[in-house]
């Protein structure tokens, strides 16, 4: 059963409730952020034990605020199974297909093409129900594409290889799917938000045989294991809860440009806490991020 969300039918400008979706739905923005300092501090931990930590960590601390406020768990539960196909696939589809983007192709490189999402983002949700395709939102995506090329890149551009070639298409992939994830959540917009807590989990047990198969056992070792919860109870615990909230009941297309303040503010962290440089490539690249997102998030001003 596919069920368009209230918010869906709603004009695009919405209204109070409508910006307090999208905002709530930005903060996961924030959270991701702060995602690559905390792998960084997490220690040389494989990816796919780092996934089976930091997600079990957020689900069963999601878990547990659930129980402990009473809120209704079994309605969270009786979904039809293309919910739990879309919400394991996404989840899970897209963390694995990241971590093989990364091992298969430059790091730099695959990061960009995974930045490709929240363009596909603005771009599909102008295809929902009762959603148009704005110029702002387009203009702003663009933007803040050209800040994100910039931002990774370094201004030097790409070089495109053949034997990364998979990598390259893992990354396209990883795109796609978390956009799709996001956009086909608005088309499942009865789902109660405390079922995320349950793909969150899904993804922790799949993520734990993909690391037997692949990867050598490192576990964390002293504030690795603060890293490795911070990192569950924000940006791959929280954040997916917020996200869920703000991409069905707020506007998709601002929260899809929006997005690209992701690699601008995670890497102004890294900078502060002195793992990276400032360079005129950071400077240009918050010129066009912070410029496109003002200009397709200007709706929630009004």
């Amino acid at each position: 059963m596919t069920t368009a969300s209230p918010a869906a039918a709603m004009n695009p400008k919405g209204g109070p409730a409508v910006r307090r979706a999208t905002l709530v739905g930005a903060s996961a923005i924030v959270m991701w952020a702060t995602l690559a300092l905390l792998t960084g501090l997490s220690g040389p931990v494989p990816p796919f034990l780092l996934v089976a930590l930091s997600l079990g960590v957020g689900a069963l601390v999601s878990l547990g605020v659930i129980l402990a406020t009473r809120r209704p768990l079994m309605g969270a539960l009786r979904q039809p199974l293309p919910v739990w196909l879309l919400g394991i696939g996404g989840l899970f589809g897209y963390h694995f297909l990241y971590f093989l983007a990364l091992q298969t192709a430059p790091a730099a490189e695959a990061n960009l093409i995974n930045y490709l999402w929240p363009l596909l983002i603005v771009l599909f949700a102008g295809l929902l129900p009762g959603e148009k395709l704005g110029k702002a939102q387009v203009l702003g995506a663009l933007a803040g594409l050209a800040g994100t090329l910039l931002l990774i890149t370094g201004g030097a551009g790409l070089q495109v290889r053949l034997d990364y070639l998979p990598g390259y298409l893992s990354a396209v992939a990883c795109a796609v799917t978390w956009a799709t994830y996001s956009v086909l959540s608005r088309r499942f917009g009865t789902v109660p938000t405390e079922t995320v807590v349950f793909f969150c989990l899904a993804t922790a047990l799949l993520a734990v045989p993909c690391h037997l198969l692949f990867e050598q056992t490192v576990w964390p070792t002293g504030w690795g294991w603060a890293a490795v919860v911070a990192m569950g109870l924000g940006p791959v615990g929280l954040a997916f809860f917020v996200w869920d909230h703000g991409v069905k009941r707020g506007d998709i297309q601002a929260l899809g440009a929006l997005s690209y303040a992701t690699p601008l503010l995670s890497t102004g962290l890294l900078i502060l806490a002195g793992r990276a440089a400032l360079s005129w490539p950071v400077v240009g690249a918050c010129v066009l991020i912070v410029g496109g997102a003002i200009i397709a998030g200007r709706r929630l001003a009004k």
